[in-house]
């Protein structure tokens, strides 16, 4: 039996099931469909009903970022067998746990009052309950910190990507297909970085500038990182054979960090600043060395895209005032 239950995401991972093409009819022909709300008429409390522990596999997708995902996770936790994070968002908090950087009540004001674009002059925000009549509405409350899905609910399976390689996906359904699943808390994915699945060549080049990829058309030989392109691959866990710089796009770590690293940001900062350390030893200052790292945009959204929640960071606790 299989259920896939949606948390806060795009629907990104739950549309890019159907690119197995026939691998996904085998598998839907293999299982009995639990709750998948995207692709069969079942309803939640259809799912509620299952007696806890009955259901083989749970696919959840998504951050944990209001009252409502967040008893979707632990309904999925009480339903599963074996509970998979699947893709950057449940693995890792992904896109959604970028909300960390401010607070809840800063994220809502900057949603509903102070985007150019909005005119809410008497600067009325989202409410849990709202009463027109004698009617009550409820809708859920945004939690003051987006998390993954291991930080509310013990996770059996992580998944990750942005949505996650197919490849990687076929191998963890024929895994359960055949009863065969791996230990406890493995990760699907390389033991090795994107880096060490990239083709690109490495000549020990020095950064003068850190460029962006707007800015000029890179050597779809060379590496990213080298041509001043930051490039998360030495930071970012392989298994998706590289396919971002292989199609001469820089890895943007939806893999989330390697299996060595504890921090995604960390490990990226680290990587660049030996790259960029080098110029000292050529002679360059402290002062030039500065100006270069001051060329990285937005370096928190750069380096924790898809990771903040996770990170030792988790979020950015200024934001709270």
């Amino acid at each position: 039996m299989l259920a896939i239950i949606p948390g806060a995401n795009c629907a990104g991972c739950d549309y890019s099931l159907l690119d197995l093409g026939e691998k996904a009819v085998e598998v839907l022909m293999a299982v009995d469909i639990a709750y998948w709300p995207t692709a069969a008429d079942l309803k939640l409390e259809d799912l509620e009903k299952l007696p806890d522990g009955s259901v083989d596999i749970v696919l959840f997708e998504g951050a944990v970022n209001n009252d409502e995902t967040e008893e979707m996770a632990k309904l999925a936790r009480r339903k599963a067998k074996n509970l998979v994070a699947f893709g950057a968002c449940a693995c890792f908090g992904g896109i959604p746990g970028l909300a960390n950087v401010a607070s809840r009540d800063g994220v809502l004001q900057k949603a509903y009052v102070k985007t150019l674009s909005t005119l809410n002059p008497n600067g009325v925000l989202p409410s849990k309950l709202t009463r027109l009549g004698d009617e009550e509405l409820t809708i859920p409350e945004f939690l003051d910190t987006v998390k993954s899905l291991n930080q509310v609910v013990n996770v059996d399976y992580y998944l990750p990507g942005c949505p996650p390689p197919l490849k990687l996906v076929a191998d963890a359904l024929a895994a359960a297909l055949s009863g065969k699943l791996p230990p406890k808390g493995t990760v699907f994915g390389s033991m090795k970085s994107v880096c060490d699945e990239c083709k690109r060549v490495r000549e020990g080049k020095r950064i003068m500038e850190i460029k962006r990829y707007h800015q000029f058309i890179p050597d779809p030989d060379r590496c990213l990182l080298e041509q001043g392109i930051i490039c998360m691959g030495p930071a970012t866990r392989g298994g998706c054979d590289a396919v971002c710089p292989t199609m001469n796009v820089p890895c943007r770590g939806c893999m989330g960090p390697t299996p060595e690293s504890q921090d995604q940001g960390a490990r990226m900062l680290s990587a660049l600043s030996s790259v960029v350390g080098l110029e000292v030893e050529a002679g360059l200052g402290d002062e030039e060395v500065r100006k270069i790292i001051e060329q990285i945009k937005d370096p928190l959204g750069t380096f924790y895209r898809y990771s903040l929640p996770r990170s030792i960071l988790r979020r950015v606790w200024g934001a709270r005032e």
